[in-house]
């Protein structure tokens, strides 16, 4: 028993140290993680290429970053325009905003609080412009922080994939004695799916707010893509930003109103609920209060890059952590079967 506190407190002295090291090196270590996933997700397709097409690892290699290339390029682009369209109506958007909250303090009653309808109004005025501006901010910040660091991201995935064929013979078949190889699998499975699904969220949701004529709907399907990959509060996120635009919009019927919300609330729904356990599954093994604490951590130490990198980076500890004797009970916990960590036997 004490052997195991000592253990227990020496994991938990490290992992601080850790994080602390994790916080002062974020320059370089989200363009480094963010390549490092990247470069799972691709490598799968350059080991299908050796096996199926029977073609040499360099130009499966080669073709794979040719693809990669136009892909994040058109995404770049796609980003920047659309940072951009948020930049120039960002004050736009954010009196729109405020003029929602003004009408908010105007309809609630007196007898409710102790300020004037006025009052309220101000109030929820100044909250508004510090929350969503802060929110813009911190949000645009992060997407263009990734583009411009996307040439060290793609640096650092060219050599990722060159070093990356431990885990694969030369014929693309898997070398089943590596212990990498579990990461690589469910891991890859998960960025695979998850970005395949987000895109398609972020597609309907657009497609849907341009036919209802909503302002920036480029910019929410966007949003609705990337937050995909935040569990839970991203999807919550993606839904109500363009609440106020489409609320306060003097043009836009109330039908096409209630549509603009409605309609991407049910895609949410239906992705989150429906088609990602029907095929993501529980293949990363991870509690859902697990998966909210990561969310938290790895937000305050990496901001919103954090939160989108989070659910996979708690899977690679949670198969590491199963690898080590002295840690497989974290491992267990991470997975939320408490009873098997032992902890109850000691109690």
């Amino acid at each position: 028993m004490e052997s195991r506190v000592q253990t227990v407190c020496l994991i938990v002295l490290s992992a601080v140290a850790i994080g602390g090291t994790m916080f002062w090196l974020k320059p370089v270590m989200i363009p480094f993680v963010l390549a490092l996933f990247i470069a799972l997700a691709l490598n799968s397709f350059v080991n299908m290429q050796m096996k199926l097409l029977k073609v040499p690892r360099v130009l499966a290699i080669l073709s794979t970053l040719m693809l990669a290339f136009l892909l994040f390029t058109l995404l770049g682009v796609l980003v920047t325009a659309s940072v951009g369209q948020l930049a120039d109506n960002a004050a736009s958007y954010i009196a729109t905003v405020t003029n929602f909250f003004e009408r908010v303090g105007q309809i609630l009653p007196v007898n409710v609080t102790a300020l004037t309808p006025e009052g309220v109004s101000d109030r929820l005025s100044k909250m508004s412009i510090q929350t969503v501006s802060g929110l813009l901010l911190n949000t645009t910040n992060a997407i263009l922080g990734l583009v411009s660091q996307s040439f060290l991201v793609f640096i650092f995935v060219i050599y990722l994939l060159i070093g990356g064929g431990s885990t694969h013979n030369a014929t693309g078949e898997p070398n089943t004695n590596d212990a990498w190889l579990e990461i690589e699998s469910r891991v890859t499975q998960y960025l695979v799916t998850k970005a395949a699904i987000s895109a398609g969220t972020g597609f309907i949701v657009w497609c849907i707010l341009t036919m209802l004529g909503v302002d920036l709907a480029l910019v929410f399907g966007l949003f609705a893509f990337l937050l995909n990959f935040i569990p839970s509060i991203g999807s919550i996120i993606a839904t109500l930003l363009p609440l106020p635009v489409v609320i306060v919009d003097p043009s836009m019927t109330t039908t096409a109103a209630v549509l603009a919300i409605a309609l991407p609330a049910c895609v949410q729904i239906t992705v989150g609920n429906i088609v990602e356990p029907m095929i993501i599954g529980d293949s990363l093994d991870l509690h859902p209060v697990v998966v909210l604490l990561s969310l938290i951590f790895w937000g305050m130490l990496w901001g919103v890059v954090g939160m989108l990198l989070a659910v996979p980076i708690t899977a690679i500890l949670k198969i590491l952590f199963a690898r080590l004797e002295p840690t497989h009970a974290f491992a267990e916990a991470l997975a939320g079967r408490l009873m098997s960590t032992g902890i109850a036997d000691d109690t």
